[in-house]
């Protein structure tokens, strides 16, 4: 049988034994993704992103939704990429992925006039130790904050993610010779607005706003991620929320059919980006369902074009 549209998670959330409330939550969120394709007479299913009998010549589009083990398996991940792309058209697209799946692009952003968190790049192999790496961030960036922020280029649910006080550096130089040995890390200064206020996160499906959610962490935690703890409220931009994040979006190589904008108050008191997600971000459908409707609408348009 041929697809028009196969909606793509991993293999735990396929048909789980355990349902815990966040892999109920995975369902529900593909679930009203596939229930919005199929209302539009577009011929959908789901399927992990590496199952090994589906030929993925028989969909005309794959969508990323849940496919949230790929950082841990990102090698075979991206050899499944480069062979599946020459066989199905991505939603978003490769050219999108392979910019958006590792953090320099915020890099480019910068560069493009969007305020960023500033930011020091430290490459895989790199001999640099966590003193130095500080050392050149208050040099060379300007970095004015005594707590930092250490996490990968590639990642997702903040795994290796570390805030590290001015006095605990020495503490963390064995991890971070560690994790740079075998991947590219970045050095951040520490947002403390996060902490107090919390980080927008704006959905954009074709440049358009469709909703928001207030992401905020738990007392005595710096990560917003509802896996450490973290809540999520419905939330309802202003004005100067919303082209922020547009910008954001227009600023990519090319517009994304979906993306989520997280935002937040910098250190100077200005909107800046935290991440631009536009590979397989979570959506929050559950908290608004007709955004579902929305994303299926985008994606039949780009069918039909």
């Amino acid at each position: 049988m041929k697809y028009d549209v196969v909606v793509l998670t991993d293999h735990r959330y396929v048909a789980p034994k355990t349902k815990t409330p966040y892999i109920e939550n995975v369902l529900q969120e593909d679930r009203l993704v596939l229930e919005a394709l199929t209302k539009l007479g577009l011929k959908a299913t789901r399927k992990s992103w590496d199952d090994p009998d589906f030929d993925w010549s028989m969909t005309k589009y794959a969508l990323f939704r849940t496919t949230w083990d790929y950082f841990d398996r990102y090698p075979e991940f991206s050899r499944w990429l480069e062979t599946t792309a020459r066989k199905t058209t991505f939603i978003n697209s490769k050219e999108l992925i392979h910019w958006n799946i590792d953090k320099h692009y915020l890099s480019d952003l910068s560069k493009a006039g969007i305020n960023v968190p500033k930011t020091v790049f430290l490459e895989k192999g790199s001999k640099i130790s966590l003193a130095e790496a500080v050392a050149k961030a208050k040099s060379g960036k300007g970095f004015n904050a005594d707590t930092y922020i250490l996490k990968p280029c590639v990642s997702g649910a903040a795994r290796h993610t570390y805030k590290i006080e001015k006095d605990e550096i020495a503490d963390h130089e064995d991890i971070f010779r560690k994790l740079v040995t075998e991947e590219a890390m970045m050095l951040q200064e520490f947002q403390q607005k996060i902490v107090l206020e919390g980080e927008i996160s704006m959905m954009i499906f074709n440049g358009e706003y469709t909703h928001a959610v207030l992401k905020i962490a738990k007392p005595g935690d710096f990560r917003v991620q509802d896996d450490f703890g973290g809540t999520v409220q419905d939330y309802v931009p202003d004005q100067e929320q919303i082209s922020f994040a547009k910008s954001v979006v227009n600023a990519a190589p090319e517009l994304p059919i979906y993306a989520r904008v997280d935002i937040f108050k910098d250190n100077n008191g200005n909107w800046a980006l935290a991440e631009l997600e536009i590979f397989e971000p979570e959506l929050w459908f559950r908290l608004n369902p007709p955004a579902a409707d929305n994303l299926a609408r985008a994606i039949k348009d780009t069918l039909s074009a």
